[in-house]
């Protein structure tokens, strides 16, 4: 049966141009009138199915997953004389066999940057989120939505467009209509890549996934939509980035350090103020054997100075430092260090004109979206003095009050099914750090993430 399906597909993925007379018979068993005659002469005489012992082809035998990632490997190298609807299914193909193609020491992104290759993902995610006392996360307060959808073109061998559309997040508890202006789906992705060299990589337009220190650090302070220009130098060992943007989303309010301002109407409002505002960046970061890594990393801050816009931003220069250490298979220590410098004349509770947040993670246990029953299990530990957290849509489960906090975390994440994830957080032992205010609610986090 996995013979038949998998022939079956190669067969009318490969069946392209074969306008003159077939070759004599490759195979004994398969007579001239068979339905499947044509096919498998094509097949054979592309290099993808050999027979048995090169006489006999034996249609009925079962055969492995292996050797059907062999039969898909050899038609990947044919990928030249393909159309796009035969890519497409010689692209399926590749997912289903990915791992055993890998292991057969076949890379399936050497398919990906096949010239002309489109390929479409995209991940959907319900979230539930409470905090004891809090309007905005009670009753349908409390749940949420976003569907992302994201398209990805081998422009040449030197050129990646990619492109990204996202609902945000969609309160259910919204009583507007479905179409309102809160429902509109915009572009979280507009980039291009430029690969030159072996080790050099050029990045300009909007990215959803800049997180401020890199993506092995925590991102406590951001992790988000990003307009920006960068340069890259990574030789797998070391690497070096460095460019110059603007954050795009603001959704979490910062903490004590801000002001209220008016908005157009004449209303007080609170303003975060990381919204538009432009930073130059740079990072450092070493990878060890284990897929271990540590960095150093900084970004200068440039805010639009507008009473009403960045009013409440803070914020002049911040530099920190990770370290992700990997025991064994199973086991992960991250440690993240951060000090942000406050713009002049701008104290924090304590009459600092810095702050200062550290934050340790330790996980057992490695998800996959694509293994199902693989789950990982964490616990984390968060100390950031009042005004450590610059305001801006964090990349971490936390929301509410982000700085001025001493709080502990922990979570599990649990593949129940191939590219679908239950995820649930907790915080606990959550402390005022400083002043006289009392201990902060505790948070409970808990979603649905599926990707295609």
């Amino acid at each position: 049966m996995m013979k038949a399906k998998v022939l079956a597909a190669l067969a009318a993925t490969m069946a392209v141009g074969a306008t003159c007379a077939f070759a004599a018979n490759p195979f004994v068993d398969v007579p001239t009138d068979s339905w499947a005659y044509k096919s498998v002469v094509e097949l054979a005489d592309s290099g993808i199915v050999q027979g048995v012992d090169g006489k006999y082809f034996e249609g009925n035998r079962n055969i492995t997953r292996y050797e059907a990632a062999e039969m898909v490997a050899k038609a990947m190298a044919h990928m030249d004389r393909a159309t796009v609807e035969q890519r497409a299914l010689i692209n399926k193909l590749a997912d289903e066999y990915a791992d055993e193609l890998n292991n057969l020491g076949v890379r399936v992104s050497n398919l990906e940057n096949k010239v002309g290759n489109i390929k479409f993902t995209g991940d959907a995610r319900l979230r539930y989120r409470y905090q004891n006392d809090n309007k905005s996360k009670e009753d349908d307060n409390s749940w949420d939505y976003r569907i992302r959808l994201r398209g990805t073109a081998q422009v040449n061998d030197r050129v990646t467009a990619t492109v990204g559309l996202s609902t945000d997040n969609q309160n259910f508890g919204s009583n507007g209509q479905a179409h309102d202006g809160s429902n509109d789906v915009f572009a979280d992705i507009i980039n291009v890549d430029y690969a030159f060299g072996s080790n050099w990589k050029v990045s300009a337009g909007r990215t959803s996934a800049y997180i401020l220190g890199g993506p092995r650090s925590y991102g406590y302070q951001y992790g988000d939509v990003f307009d920006r220009a960068q340069l890259q130098f990574n030789n797998g060992k070391f690497a070096v980035t460095g460019g110059y943007g603007k954050f795009k989303e603001g959704d979490v309010t910062a903490g004590t350090i801000g002001h209220f301002v008016k908005d157009d109407s004449g209303a007080a409002k609170w303003e975060d103020g990381i919204d538009g505002v432009k930073t130059g960046f740079g990072e450092i970061e070493a990878f060890f054997g284990n897929n271990s890594a540590a960095g150093v990393y900084y970004n200068a801050f440039n805010s639009t100075g507008d009473a009403k816009h960045n009013a409440g931003f803070v914020g002049d220069d911040l530099w920190g430092a990770y370290a992700s250490v990997n025991f064994g298979s199973k086991w992960n220590v991250l440690a993240n260090y951060e000090n942000v410098n406050f713009i002049n004349g701008e104290e924090n509770i304590n009459g600092d004109d810095n702050a200062n947040v550290w934050i340790g993670r330790v996980t057992y246990g490695k998800t996959s979206m694509a293994t199902p029953k693989s789950w990982d299990l964490w616990v984390e530990y968060l100390d950031a003095e009042d005004g450590a957290f610059l305001g801006g849509s964090t990349n971490s489960w936390r929301f509410g009050q982000m700085d001025n906090i001493k709080s502990w975390g922990a979570g599990i994440d649990y593949v129940f099914a191939k590219n679908a994830m239950f995820s649930v957080m907790q915080s606990f032992g959550s402390q005022t750090k400083d002043g006289p205010d009392t201990d902060p609610e505790e948070q409970t986090r808990a979603q649905f993430v599926f990707t295609f």
